[in-house]
């Protein structure tokens, strides 16, 4: 029995997981390799902004609002559909049927419908 005892305390590994002395120098190995500023805004990573961090967030919100105000600007002053069809820009779309086509068709096919009901056509 003396002998299995021994065994078991043999498998046990009882190095340090870090060992003090790298422990110490983690951090500055660390900043030896941190990357510089300008490459962590080439890959977005830091804002290119050298406003204060407390107001980057702001400046964010106002550059999407301007964005938004521009776009809503240019929508509006966007020409309508039928201008741009009597500039031959857009072409009428041959699907699109007005309403007095659509009844116009309707009123044929239930016509169509009431002959072969009645055995007309």
């Amino acid at each position: 029995m003396a002998d299995t005892t021994e065994q078991q305390t043999k498998l046990v590994d009882e190095t340090p997981i870090s060992p003090i002395g790298e422990r110490r120098n983690s951090l500055e190995d660390a900043l030896k390799h941190r990357p510089e500023r300008s490459e962590l805004v080439e890959k977005n990573i830091l804002p290119a902004s050298t406003a204060a961090p407390g107001l980057i967030a702001h400046q964010k919100e106002l550059e999407k609002h301007m964005l938004e105000d521009k776009l809503n600007d240019k929508i509006s002053h966007r020409p309508d559909p039928e201008s741009l069809i009597k500039k031959d820009i857009l072409h009428d779309d041959p699907r699109t049927v007005t309403q007095d086509e659509a009844a116009k068709k309707y009123e044929e096919a239930i016509e169509d419908e009431y002959a072969k009901r009645e055995g007309g056509a």
